[in-house]
């Protein structure tokens, strides 16, 4: 019985093995991402590289102090397609891009 359970603890072992063999690597997120800043309303975010899909995240400030800070955010799309954005005529605070694989 001592080796029927060697045999098992070793099966384990090397099916664990097999499985961290396949967990996805740095090089499957995307890469070479950019954005660009069309004018005060528009953004994209692009990636050349890597596997997954990213969006765009415009930032702006409201013109009603109340409201504060919005986001809009475009659509997650695929590595070599463009995600685009068409926020509101407010003041532009920031924009940056999610990944995801």
């Amino acid at each position: 019985m001592g080796r029927k359970a060697a045999m098992v603890s070793l099966a384990v072992v090397a099916t664990a093995a097999g499985l961290v063999g396949i967990a996805p690597s740095a090089s499957a997120t995307p890469t070479g991402c950019f954005t660009t800043t069309i004018d005060s309303r528009n953004a994209e975010s692009r990636c050349t590289g890597g596997t997954g899909e990213h969006r765009v995240i415009m930032r702006q400030r409201h013109f009603d102090p109340n409201v504060g800070e919005v986001d809009c955010v475009g659509p997650w799309v695929a590595v070599g397609a463009v995600s685009r954005v068409l926020c509101g005529v407010h003041q532009v605070v920031s924009v940056r891009l999610e990944t995801r694989w």
